[in-house]
């Protein structure tokens, strides 16, 4: 870090306005790569859009989506498996409302990012993940 740089806030993660800035692509990046399955696998039988969420991911993976694309994906997944939200998850029956908001707007902001290959995916991940 220079004697310049400005070390990164955490709430900048999370701002839809930075969601694009490098830095914070690779800090989501690498909070969704340590968070996602860890929290999908405990989730998946519980919320009815585990297969979007894994679409998201397996687009956010794939070397030739977009990288503007991945940085938004990165930053709504990093929300996702973030331990403090909106709403929390511990509540019954709300708790994932916010979650589940956040990636309907990346499926229908980015929808055309999300192939049939990651549906794919995504739905034989949650096939695996529910036979648990």
């Amino acid at each position: 870090m220079t004697a310049k740089a400005k070390p990164l806030d955490p709430a900048d993660a999370l701002d839809p306005a930075k969601a694009l800035v490098p830095a914070i692509v690779k800090v989501n990046e690498v909070r969704v790569s340590k968070g996602f399955w860890p929290k999908i696998q405990r989730t998946a039988a519980r919320i009815p859009f585990a297969d979007q969420a894994l679409a998201a991911w397996y687009a956010a993976r794939d070397p030739q989506t977009p990288l503007p694309a991945k940085g938004m994906i990165f930053a709504g997944l990093a929300y996702f498996v973030m331990p403090i939200d909106a709403i929390p998850d511990i509540f019954a029956g709300i708790g994932y409302t916010d979650d589940a908001a956040v990636i309907a707007a990346l499926i229908a902001t980015l929808g055309a990012n999300i192939k049939r290959r990651h549906r794919d995916q995504a739905e034989d991940a949650v096939k695996r993940l529910k036979a648990k």
